[in-house]
């Protein structure tokens, strides 16, 4: 069986699973190794808008690439949140690098309570925002803030793997996504 080792930047079990599961379904034919490693973001702990997101999950892909290049894949998910027009919400952005093309991708939005976000313009983390709310405890390592509000029938763990399968179409089709 031949072997993928894909270099993901985080320790985060969620998010090094939702990377395995995501590579699988594209290389079923493949032993999947998924290496977690902890990446510098680079940007705040609770990112607070699209754009830090974004920056975030890149510079741990990248950061990931320069520390372990014998790994095929280098993937990196950031979750933060924004106060669009039609309200607050939180998303993840993922970073995918293979030799030197990056492909970046995004979650769906999850809808905030505005009191939610209001405490993360405090200064608070989404995860322990969450676990007061809910009486839950390092949920951010569970299910996350959508397994709570969608009643378990969303998770962090299936939007990070959705987001990462859509991330992956230009490393798939190659062939027509090449200039």
């Amino acid at each position: 069986m031949k072997q993928l080792i894909i270099s993901v930047g985080s320790k985060n079990p969620v998010k090094v699973n939702a990377a395995k599961v995501a590579f699988s379904q594209y290389f079923p034919d493949h032993n999947i190794i998924c290496q977690g490693i902890h990446a510098p973001s680079l940007v705040a702990d609770q990112p607070m808008t699209e754009a830090d997101t974004k920056l975030g999950a890149i510079n741990r892909a990248q950061y990931c690439q320069a520390q372990q290049q014998d790994a095929d894949f280098y993937i990196a998910m950031e979750g933060g949140v924004d106060n669009f027009d039609h309200g607050p919400a939180t998303f993840a952005y993922m970073a995918i690098l293979h030799k030197q093309q990056l492909s970046v991708g995004r979650s769906a939005l999850l809808p905030l309570p505005l009191k939610v976000y209001q405490a993360l313009e405090q200064g608070e983390e989404l995860g322990h925002v969450m676990d007061r709310l809910f009486n839950t405890n390092n949920i951010k390592q569970k299910g996350g803030a959508i397994g709570l509000l969608t009643q378990g029938l969303a998770t962090r763990e299936s939007i990070y793997t959705q987001a990462i399968i859509l991330a992956m179409a230009p490393f798939i089709n190659a062939d027509i996504f090449s200039n």
